[in-house]
């Protein structure tokens, strides 16, 4: 685990202390009533908030326990906090501008504003981590195209993408409800688009019999992402990543997936036959470039097959800049599927239009694009939002954990 800069420990202490000490200020001032009341019992929190603060200066950076689960709570509960007292504060300073009396008495409206808006804030904070992050959506998408043989036509792919399991720790309820729900769809076939843990495959161990459960006829597959190839770790020696990656790959195949590194492979039925391929996590500096498409597909027309054949062909590709960047200028692959962004764990929904700060960092998001390409081909792209969480153990608004039902059509209806 990095060590947190002193003085970024200096600042948050200091403007956590600066925060609390203007809203003590305004319980003297402003309360009329139960004044003694509130100056404790924020007093109080106070305290257990720098409390919250020095427990995760101190904790332990044992290299045996490489859990980042009591931090991460520890700071979100920190946030959650004083997130809300930060608004208050804004809105009372604003409100001390144009503060005015009435009968003698001095009203900050923005005070008055502001404290209700900041408990609403939390209460959303926290509604997040309870209900939002534990409400499964399926989502439906039906794609057609000409080259879809008659055979596939009604053929059915269930995509999820972005577990983090270590999020969890070793409650496995809710990957159990995951794994019920995409089991219930009854698909043809399965994929999983990355991002199965956090830093480590040993966060994988308590969720192995529980993701063996997932099954179709056709299989499930999968391939990585940024998160699984232990780039996040700080490991003492290259021969533990190493291994950290080679176990992913033992338990990817003891679960019943079949991992795609650059690689492809040929569903049949009936004598006709659609093209999976999955490559490595296509990633962006910092990060390393482990996606070959061209190692997984050929892209020379020598081939007899290549990228912009007659075949219809699925991709699995982690990252959406990917096809944003490469796929759909080099190729006719007529569906990406992809996770990553998460939304950011961040949507609002406002008369049917909807919003993620996502937005600012990837040109597509969430849901389906299309686009068409000089040759008159439709490449598409899927984005799934995820159904974990990395970083805090919340979603907000309707950014609720996604499973995709994806319809292939072989003729428009």
């Amino acid at each position: 685990m990095r060590e947190i800069p002193v003085i970024s420990i200096i600042l948050i202490y200091v403007l956590s202390l600066l925060v609390d000490w203007y809203i003590l200020k305004d319980i003297r001032t402003y309360a009329a009533r139960h004044k003694k009341l509130l100056f404790s019992v924020h007093a109080v929190l106070t305290v257990a908030s720098m409390g919250l603060i020095t427990a995760i200066v101190c904790w332990p950076k044992d290299s045996d326990d490489r859990s980042l689960l009591p931090m991460m709570w520890m700071l979100y509960v920190y946030f959650s906090i004083y997130i809300p007292k930060l608004i208050y504060v804004v809105f009372s300073a604003v409100g001390r501008l144009f503060k005015s009396k009435r009968r003698g008495i001095r009203i900050n409206y923005g005070a008055i504003i502001g404290a209700p808006l900041a408990v609403i804030v939390c209460l959303f904070m926290w509604w997040g981590v309870f209900f939002t992050r534990n409400e499964i959506v399926v989502e439906k998408v039906d794609v057609v195209s000409p080259r879809l043989p008659q055979t596939f036509d009604g053929y059915r792919i269930v995509q999820f993408s972005d577990a983090h399991v270590g999020t969890w720790g070793r409650d496995t309820s809710f990957v159990s409800k995951l794994v019920d729900e995409i089991n219930s769809l009854k698909p043809d076939l399965i994929v999983f688009t990355g991002d199965i843990v956090n830093r480590e495959t040993s966060e994988m161990e308590p969720f192995l019999g529980v993701l063996s459960g997932l099954k179709a006829p056709d299989g499930v597959y999968s391939v990585l992402g940024n998160h699984d190839y232990g780039d996040y770790m700080e490991w003492d020696f290259p021969s533990e990543r190493d291994a950290n990656n080679a176990l992913m790959g033992i338990w990817q195949k003891q679960v019943g997936w079949k991992l795609m590194n650059n690689s492809r492979d040929f569903i049949t039925h009936d004598g006709d036959s659609i093209v999976l391929i999955g490559v490595e996590n296509w990633g962006e500096p910092p990060f390393r470039q482990y996606g070959k498409l061209s190692d997984a597909y050929p892209l020379s027309k020598d081939s007899v097959y290549n990228l912009n054949d007659s075949r219809f062909k699925v991709l699995l590709s982690h990252n959406p800049e990917h096809w944003n960047r490469e796929v759909s200028k080099i190729s006719n692959v007529d569906l990406t599927l992809a996770g990553h962004t998460h939304a950011m764990q961040m949507v609002f929904r406002i008369f049917g239009y909807e919003w993620s700060p996502s937005k600012w960092r990837y040109p597509q998001w969430k849901g389906l694009y299309e686009l068409e390409n000089q040759k008159g081909d439709t490449t598409r792209l899927y984005v799934n939002i995820g159904c974990g969480e990395v970083g805090i153990p919340a979603r907000f608004g309707v950014a609720y954990p996604e499973i995709t039902e994806l319809t292939l059509h072989s003729v428009s209806r």
